[in-house]
């Protein structure tokens, strides 16, 4: 019997063939019985915007600490863009780990 939040009569199926992690429910009928992410396309975005992020991350990061007072832009606005360029290249980081994984898995291959 499924938990108070699936509602009644949902029960969980595993999404072990999907590459999720944890459960999910039987099909509504509105979703697409193939969908499927697009893991190459994934991989090549990934791939070409990850060094872009850490180059950004190095250049922000070196800009804001050269930066005077007085100077435009300042380091303030420097640093967040520092910042943000390396979430982003985290983001992508990850986004590259998963998908590698996933394709790997759909080739048949365990490690």
């Amino acid at each position: 019997m499924g938990d108070s939040r699936n509602g009644p009569g949902r029960e969980p199926v595993s999404r072990a063939r999907s590459g999720m992690v944890g459960r999910r429910y039987p099909r509504t009928g509105t979703e697409p019985v193939t969908a499927r992410s697009p893991l190459k396309l994934r991989l090549l975005m990934a791939s070409v915007f990850l060094p872009l992020f850490v180059a950004g991350t190095v250049l922000f990061a070196v800009w804001a600490a050269g930066s005077k007072e007085g100077d435009s832009p300042g380091s303030g606005p420097l640093t967040l863009l520092a910042v943000i360029c390396g979430v982003l290249a985290l983001t992508a980081a990850l986004d590259l780990t998963v998908v590698r994984r996933r394709l790997r898995r759909e080739r048949g291959f365990t490690g």
